[in-house]
């Protein structure tokens, strides 16, 4: 069944994923997960034993706009389609979230510099009993970055709420060499994978 008003629940707290929906002509709402329950965060964002980069964000976003698409239902909101991501940073397959503090910051940074890592967005998309989910991969080439850039650089706010310390739209972009691959999804949400969900949903993209 397609929806009615042409509008998505979007369950994340990331400006850029609202910048980039905008800039796509996608009308919503934000319907927020919450960090702190009495049994913690409504999705655990940490990796689970074994698990890989691609299982991890593909896991962690399913579970989000499942949880979300629940959240529409029990309150009784207007039934659309729920969209949800999940980003990550990878190098020799570990995986870098976000960093707790400088000093966590200046070592993903540091782990970076001088070499190719792969960026993985996960998207899915939940309406009425389907489910549409896609997980893009880019890669990002860092030049050698000296040890007192990293460092001025994670003076910033900039570094803290990204995975792998680092913003592609901020003043990291100086870091970049090449990139093969999404830039919106290194951004957080890869626009052409996101049409192709949301247009599955009946929203109309164009």
């Amino acid at each position: 069944m397609k929806p009615t008003d042409q509008k998505i629940y979007l369950a994340s707290k990331s400006p850029r994923r609202r910048e980039l929906l905008r800039q796509i002509g996608v009308e919503f709402e934000l319907l927020m997960l919450r960090d702190h329950t009495s049994r913690g965060p409504e999705v655990s964002e940490t990796p689970l034993p074994g698990e890989s980069p691609d299982d991890y964000v593909a896991r962690v976003a399913l579970e989000k706009a499942q949880c979300a698409h629940q959240t529409m239902l029990l309150r009784k909101l207007p039934v659309r389609p729920v969209l949800a991501a999940d980003t990550t940073v990878t190098v020799d397959g570990r995986i870098l979230g976000k960093p707790v503090g400088m000093t966590e910051a200046v070592s993903m940074l540091k782990s970076l510099s001088g070499r190719t890592h792969q960026v993985l967005t996960s998207i899915a998309v939940q309406h009425l009993e389907d489910t549409w989910q896609i997980t893009q991969r880019s890669d990002v080439a860092f030049g050698i970055v000296p040890d007192d850039v990293i460092r001025a650089y994670c003076t910033l706010q900039e570094p803290y709420d990204k995975a792998g310390g680092y913003a592609v739209q901020g003043q990291a972009a100086v870091f970049i060499e090449a990139i093969a691959g999404s830039y919106s999804g290194i951004m957080g949400l890869p626009l052409f994978e996101t049409a192709q969900l949301l247009r599955q949903a009946g929203i109309r993209i164009l």
